[in-house]
């Protein structure tokens, strides 16, 4: 009977599980926080290793004659695109630009690439804007070519396909920020570190969908090429690779706007250009400069998003004809040399227009009448203050208090109830690493504003998706709006936050609310729209309300879809919230931040690790397993 129903004999394992383990972890460590006995003290030998990298960086053969090369190619590749851009001057980068988009997606992209670039130059962000630039390419090169390859052994061999999943679905749901410490400790702070870090963050999702697209190439296609005799080469070059094109020019659009995200964060670790900006204006909590800086990102995250997206779609047929690019690279050039015949290879500066000021201003107003006061519903700085003491000082006393077997048990009985017990077994095991690292305590801090920002989340996500689903005009004037909010990168979502609530844990959260938003608002929508209209029909017929259709038929079909929204949410959230140690949220992400900031790479390494930990453990409690899908169909 327990085999028939696997839930109930996960929850009487549980349980029995739990009178066996409880009582003895509580005889034998009484305290609630991770008991000191079985904490290793990784500082000395990280702080060895640490000062023995640095000590050597300039004189051992490993660095000299491998790494050092990697960092020596690095900076002469972003020097000598940077040095292109400048060479073309702000008309003829423009000109480029607009014929690329124009090229792949019309006039409409053309003219709104125009405009974007000519923001940037107006908000006098020029040259920050072209050391971003040289920085992405560079790293999306990298990044494409490497993600490419590993994509084209994964999809033509099945042993690598099975080796590499775990590693990009691992590397899928760590946080930016998890990235940053091992390079900065092998190539020190400067733009190698920022390039290799952005090429490892934004490689996966090329590797997964060129796998994703010659292993879901048609058999039939494939059958009638080898029959004609091809080799394996024209048979991957014929047909595999034409049949996996969308696949592949939508892996370019995720590493471009995922190496994008992570060039702006890259400036904590030495990367100028755009993020350095808004990062300095953040630290000084300067929201004006920030917006300055920030707008720019977004437009070019916007551009980017769509000139890739509608070269991914094949919309656009140009035929063979060359004439019209031929031309257009005509007067381009013809723009560029006239530019530098002009001498006016920087955007003027008497065409810029400052907003700092301005925005300031408007920030200083809403201190003054927005902050606090308002009469009925209380200001920002109120909704922060009773966020903070009503939500994640009680969620945050309640993890630290909580005896660290029970939330270790607690943490393997979600994973195991949702998944197998692998799952459960990985959840666990990151959990005690955390305490094993020392950092219980700042691990808790996390993870209570994970939980409470995932709460608010998933309520406001479920309700506007649940909305959008039976509401087709709803959908349309929502659809925009979250195509603009998922193309922007993480660290944009701190500037709006903070020039709302100041710094603190709160604001933090509130940022990482608002990022995961689309994501769960998107997927909601979308498995409540794909619920069979045979099962809505069939409830119709016997009188189901409106309610009762959603809450009998539409939710138990669209669980899948329900618990993608859940996972996606959760990685999300956490992204946001380690990113958000910059504007006050503490814990581990502060720690990642003093650790790069001081040099502290002990530190910085186990927060780190702590945040990997914490990254696959949320991930294997809200992700069921391939063989829990098959236990609920």
């Amino acid at each position: 009977m327990l085999t028939r129903r696997p839930a109930l004999f996960k929850i009487l394992a549980l349980l029995v599980a739990a009178a066996i383990l409880i009582p003895l972890a509580h005889a034998r460590w009484a305290s609630g926080s991770w008991p000191a006995a079985l904490t290793v003290d990784v500082t000395e030998p990280l702080g060895k290793v640490s000062d023995w990298i640095i000590d050597n960086r300039d004189g051992h053969p490993l660095f000299l004659y491998f790494f050092g090369h990697i960092s020596h190619a690095v900076v002469l590749s972003v020097r000598a695109v940077y040095l292109v851009l400048l060479a073309l001057g702000w008309a003829g980068t423009t000109a480029l630009a607009a014929l690329i988009a124009w090229r792949a997606a019309g006039v409409k992209l053309a003219v709104g690439t125009l405009a974007a670039l000519a923001t940037c130059g107006l908000l006098g962000m020029w040259v920050p804007t072209m050391q971003t630039l040289a920085l992405m390419a560079v790293a999306v090169l990298a990044s494409v070519v490497l993600g490419g390859l590993l994509g084209l052994a994964a999809g033509l061999s099945d042993r690598t396909f099975r080796a590499l999943r775990p590693v990009l679905d691992t590397m899928q749901v760590l946080p930016a920020f998890a990235y940053l410490l091992p390079v900065v400790l092998i190539f020190g702070i400067g733009v190698p570190a920022a390039v290799l870090a952005t090429v490892v963050y934004a490689a996966p999702p090329m590797a997964r969908l060129t796998a994703l697209g010659l292993r879901g190439a048609d058999k039939g296609v494939l059958e009638a090429v080898e029959s004609l005799g091809a080799t394996a080469r024209q048979r991957l070059l014929t047909a595999r690779l034409p049949l996996a094109r969308k696949e592949i020019l939508l892996g370019l659009n995720q590493t471009i706007m995922m190496a994008l995200s992570m060039a702006v964060i890259a400036s904590v670790i030495g990367a100028a250009g755009l993020g350095d900006r808004v990062y300095q204006a953040l630290a000084s909590v300067d929201v004006g400069q920030a917006l300055a800086a920030g707008l720019p990102i977004v437009l070019m995250a916007i551009v980017l998003d769509r000139v890739t997206a509608a070269a991914g779609s094949g919309d656009r047929e140009h035929g063979r004809s060359w004439t019209p690019a031929l031309i257009g690279l005509a007067v381009v050039a013809a723009v560029a040399v006239g530019a530098r015949l002009a001498g006016a290879l920087l955007w003027p500066a008497s065409w810029s227009v400052e907003i700092a000021p301005t925005v300031n201003k408007a920030v200083g107003w809403m201190t003054d009448h927005l902050y606090s006061g308002v009469p009925v519903i209380g200001g920002t700085a109120d909704w922060a203050g009773h966020f903070t003491s009503w939500i994640l000082d009680p969620v945050r006393a309640g993890l630290q208090g909580l005896p660290w077997y029970a939330v270790l048990l607690l943490v393997a009985a979600l994973a195991w109830l949702i998944g197998t017990w692998k799952s459960a077994l990985t959840a666990a095991l990151a959990m005690a690493a955390i305490g094993v690292l020392g950092i219980w305590k700042p691990s808790m801090d996390t993870l209570s504003q994970v939980l409470a920002a995932v709460a608010v989340t998933l309520v406001i996500g479920f309700a506007v998706g649940i909305a959008a689903s039976r509401s087709s005009r709803l959908e349309r004037v929502l659809r925009p709006v979250l195509d603009v909010m998922q193309t922007m990168p993480q660290f944009v979502y701190l500037i709006p936050v903070v020039a709302l609530f100041g710094v603190g844990r709160a604001p933090a959260a509130a940022a990482a609310v608002v990022y995961a938003l689309p994501a769960v608002v998107r997927i909601t929508t979308q498995g409540l729209q794909q619920v069979s209209p045979a099962a809505m029909e069939s409830a119709r017929s016997l009188g189901a309300t409106s309610g009762q259709q959603l809450r009998q038929v539409q939710l138990p079909l669209a669980r899948p879809s329900l618990l993608l929204a859940v996972n996606q949410g959760v990685v999300l959230v956490l992204a946001v919230v380690i990113i958000g140690g910059l504007v006050g949220g503490g814990a581990l992400g502060y720690d990642v931040v003093f650790g790069l900031a001081q040099g502290d790479l002990a530190t910085g390494l186990k927060a780190g690790a702590a945040i990997v930990c914490l990254g696959l453990m949320l991930d294997r409690v809200t992700q069921p397993s391939r063989a829990a899908r098959k236990e609920d169909a």
